[in-house]
């Protein structure tokens, strides 16, 4: 995945995350339902910026940025800040 892709991928979470909380504020959605997407995009963009991390430390070692691989929402999620 390029990182234009990656970009692509975070705007068009992006932009779902801005209509579910949209709906949910027109009563459309359920509030508990909106939670569970949302917790659903947040994971996707947590990966997506993960992978965008990993191209770039890829190519300040000199390395091919495109040998980077999407991690497990898990190992993603467990990173120690």
């Amino acid at each position: 995945m390029s990182e234009h892709d990656i970009y692509s991928k975070i705007e068009q979470l992006v932009a779902t995350e801005h209509k579910l909380r949209s709906q949910t504020e027109a009563g459309e959605i359920d509030p508990s339902d909106e939670t569970a997407q949302l917790a659903s995009i947040e994971r996707a963009l947590d990966q997506c910026w993960d992978l965008l991390r990993q191209r770039r430390a890829r190519l300040d070692a000199g390395q091919n940025p495109d040998d980077a691989q999407v991690n497990s929402v898990e190992q993603v999620e467990h990173y120690l800040q």
